[in-house]
């Protein structure tokens, strides 16, 4: 569905809405109809819904209330229509006069409109989403959205002075919808989200975007250090209003003469750096200062001076404070006041070291004997050990930052402390705590990837020094990590909670939930990024299936990355997951009673192949390369093991065969063929299909023949296999890498056809699939030698196709490269096969059928991977 954040009940209501339409004798501008199964058809019924003008008396408030929460969906179309209903509906009133108050400014109905929406807001109980919502509006109130006098003034009301003042909750909405205006209007596009790309603005659109930047900047300047003020000790406020300067245009402080504005925001800033350790807050005056000290404009100095003197305060505190821990005959304080203050300490410049260069406060040291500390003793609380973790990572990228410029000796002294971080944050992968193990292992993971891809262009020789790829030790560890922390169910106890108990339990929940998917979020990157083996991505996508709900977005973009990357080493890696799934499920069966293909673990194993099939979309010719490797490795492994010279034995894995099948709707036709000619070649004779072990080998042939005219009734009333056009694919000899096929002639098999019980029509069939195999194979010989496989090859062509080497490691040459097909008419084949040689229509010749209508034939542009792989 493509609404996110609207439930099916409330979609399901539109079409009671639609029965009051059609009573009301107004149904022209709405077509009633239950749930439509295209996201087309939902956009286009549910804007049609929002159309009909004057009609109050036909809704209930229930039904606009349910219509409203519309505004929140992330089809833009049909958030702008839902918009317009919630404006004309609920914010709109053209008879409303304006009010002067005493205080001055514009009052009246700008000022109901505005509590109107954030009554509505606080309602819809969806406060995350406040730029989903003013984006509905922007198209429709635009212009009393933009008046942020209003905004503002209602803001800094005193209850004293007026009894109309906002109270906390309704003063903290609006400052979230002040910065929703804000960002809406700075930068004329949708959030993220809603609208595939970034909006491309119009000339006009643009001239309207410079004229709203100048209004915010001129406004806000003067009066956001007021706010600051007023609000300064409640820490959403605050972190809300300090992401305000980031749309300034910041000449208007020089050009306007506006300076001592900008003295008073520095004083307010720096007095909430004092105030607060909460880190949204300390991150947003960070990046206060960092927007404001831009070089190129000319307030930087009054600025840089400013920020200097404020970060020498805070390491100043943080110096006296860690000298006093150290003089301490342990080493270490037990008194939780002191531990509080480090804490904060430590937070604070952790804050600014993220976007100011503090390496000239030489901060690394400090921190880093707190780190060595804990992993020597372990007696640090993990509030020190997490900033100090932070520091110690800022700090290190600083230097790694400034590579260019250091010396060969300052490259071998940085190369030593990387090394020595990397360590660090190895030894805390499992530390007591747990908050302790996720941050290492995000910071682990992010130092990876920036190690790994430095950029060579200023200083290849320094770069060479620093690159740090995993080890082996490490990668498994990283995994294993993220088995043990994001897979791992935990059990859940059954407690009688309260209301109040049972939201915080559910808020735990979404929180942890957000950790685990940031932690395989970073270790998905390193995949993508081929700083760990792409095969370990076998292990997560194993759980795509289970944690769909939870991670199946992730895991799913991984895939695709990968395969974007390396097609062939991407499908080695799929085909790796489910052999590894079916040898643990065959393991944990009885030896003696085979595979059970009934099983749950068996079923979500085909679940999980269909999954896999359904990443590579309707383009069969862009896949065509990765489905089939996926049966050429399945079919490998399927009859892997196999006992007895005579091929008749049941092979161990054969019931893969089922899961692989899964992919086969993803062939084309003549690469159906292709495979089931390479099947054949572990089939050296008819063989006895009674049994029910034998039935994964007859459904996975059916899936590969279904779409055949003849073929898909080789299986007879006696319940035995005989493979279509046996006197010629039985001459098949070919070189495999666990042996060679059995040979078998061309009068052997005449000899044992008389002892297949078949039924009549079985035989009919049969006879004219040889006599058009005869006419096809001289056909053959005279125009299409490259197309014959096996021994056919052999007697009609002295060339021999060369195979491509694939080593396991996927060290190929790049398969990466789409393909394409041209389709032909049969009477032109052989004009194209001087052109390029043939993968497919060769196959007619062991199938025994060619089609007498116009055929499309697949004309692979780089046919050597294919073909040589399943031919050779």
């Amino acid at each position: 569905m493509f609404w996110d954040f609207v439930t099916c009940e409330d979609a399901k209501g539109c079409d009671e809405i639609g029965d009051k339409w059609a009573s009301a004798g107004r149904g022209a501008n709405f077509c009633k109809t239950s749930l439509p199964a295209t996201e087309e058809h939902e956009s286009s019924v549910l804007e049609k819904l929002f159309l009909p003008r004057n009609c109050e008396d036909v809704l209930s408030t229930e039904d606009c209330e349910m219509l409203y929460q519309f505004v929140y969906t992330t089809h833009r179309p049909l958030a702008v229509a839902a918009g317009e209903f919630l404006y004309n509906r609920l914010l709109s009133h053209e008879g409303d006069e304006e009010i002067q108050p005493k205080g001055g400014g514009k009052f009246g109905a700008s000022t109901d409109q505005l509590k109107r929406l954030i009554h509505f807001f606080l309602e819809s109980e969806l406060h995350k989403h406040v730029t989903y919502l003013i984006d509905s509006l922007w198209d429709w109130a635009g212009n009393f959205l933009k008046d942020w006098e209003c905004m503002t003034t209602l803001l800094l009301k005193d209850a004293e002075e007026d009894g109309e003042a906002l109270s906390d909750a309704h003063a903290s909405a609006l400052i979230e919808i002040i910065l929703a205006t804000v960002r809406e209007a700075a930068e004329g596009h949708p959030p993220v989200g809603r609208g595939a790309a970034k909006k491309i603005l119009s000339v006009k659109e643009k001239k309207i975007q410079l004229e709203d930047c100048t209004k915010i900047t001129k406004h806000f300047i003067m009066v956001l250090p007021q706010l600051l003020a007023k609000y300064s000790t409640d820490v959403q406020k605050v972190a809300n209003l300090l992401q305000i300067p980031q749309y300034y245009d910041l000449d208007v402080y020089s050009t306007g003469h506006l300076e001592k504005h900008l003295d008073a925001l520095l004083r307010e800033i720096k007095d909430i750096v004092t105030k607060h350790s909460d880190i949204s807050v300390l991150e947003a005056s960070s990046r206060t200062y960092y927007i404001l000290c831009s070089e190129e404009i000319a307030i930087y100095s009054k600025v840089d001076c400013a920020r200097t003197q404020l970060i020498d305060e805070l390491m100043g505190q943080l110096n006296q404070l860690l000298d006093g821990f150290w003089q301490k005959e342990e080493g270490f304080c037990t008194d939780a006041g002191e531990i509080s203050r480090m804490q904060s300490a430590l937070r604070r410049v952790a804050a600014f070291h993220n976007a100011h260069d503090l390496t000239n406060w030489n901060l690394y040291d400090k921190t880093l004997r707190l780190l060595v500390f804990e992993m020597e003793h372990g007696s640090l609380p993990v509030q020190m050990i997490l900033p100090a973790l932070q520091c110690t990572y800022f700090s290190l990228l600083w230097q790694l930052a400034a590579v260019s410029e250091n010396s060969p000796k300052t490259l071998f002294a940085l190369r030593r402390e990387l090394r020595h971080f990397s360590q660090i944050c190895i030894c805390f992968l499992h530390h007591r705590e747990k908050d302790v193990r996720e941050k290492a292992f995000m910071i682990l993971c992010d130092w990876l990837l920036i190690l790994s891809h430095q950029d060579s262009n200023n200083n290849e020789e320094a770069v060479g020094l620093i690159d740090y790829l995993p080890s082996t030790s490490l990668q498994e560890k990283l995994l294993l990590f993220i088995q043990d922390h994001v897979f791992m169910e935990q059990e859940e106890e059954n407690k009688d909670l309260t209301g109040e108990e049972e939201r915080k339990d559910e808020s735990c929940k979404l929180d942890d939930l957000h950790k685990k998917r940031s932690l395989l979020a970073a270790y998905c990157k390193l995949i993508v990024y081929n700083v760990v083996e792409m095969t370990a991505a076998a292990e997560i996508y194993k759980h795509y299936v289970k944690t769909y709900n939870d991670f199946g977005d992730i895991i799913k973009e991984a895939l695709s990355r990968t395969r974007n990357i390396n097609k062939i080493q991407s499908t080695k890696t799929l085909i790796l997951c489910l052999q590894q799934l079916f040898q643990t499920h065959a393991e944990s069966q009885d030896s003696s009673s085979g595979v059970d293909i009934s099983s749950a673990s068996f079923i979500n194993m085909k679940e999980l192949a269909r999954r896999f099939s359904l990443t590579f979309g309707w383009d069969q010719v862009k896949s065509r390369e990765s489905v089939a490797m996926i049966h050429k490795e399945g079919i490998e492994f399927a009859f892997r093991g196999a006992t007895g010279a005579d091929g008749k034995c049941l092979p161990p894995n054969l019931s893969f065969l089922l899961i692989i099948s899964e992919f086969s709707n993803k062939l084309l036709k003549p690469d159906k063929r292709l495979v089931y000619a390479y099947l054949q070649r572990y089939i050296a004779e008819p063989l006895p299909c009674r049994g029910d072990e034998w039935q994964p080998l007859i459904w996975y042939r059916n899936s590969l023949l279904a779409n055949e005219d003849e073929e898909s009734s080789v299986l007879g009333s006696s319940g035995e296999w005989f493979p279509v056009g046996t006197s010629k694919t039985s001459s098949f000899k070919r070189k495999l890498s666990n042996g060679s096929l059995p040979e078998t002639s061309q009068t052997e098999a005449a000899s044992k056809a008389p002892d297949l019980q078949c039924a009549s029509q079985l035989a009919s069939a049969a006879g004219k699939s040889r006599k058009r195999l005869k006419s096809r194979e001289m056909h053959l010989q005279e125009h299409l030698p490259f197309l014959c496989p096996g021994g056919l090859q052999r007697r009609y062509c002295k060339d021999e196709i060369k195979k491509e080497d694939v080593s396991e490691e996927g060290q190929a040459e790049d398969t990466t490269e789409d393909v394409d097909v041209d389709v032909v008419g049969a009477d032109q084949v052989v004009g194209v096969m001087n052109v390029i040689p043939q993968l497919h229509p060769g196959l007619c010749c062991c199938l025994g059928t060619v089609p007498n209508q116009r055929i499309g034939i697949g004309v692979l542009r780089n046919s050597d991977s294919i073909v040589t792989d399943f031919v050779n």
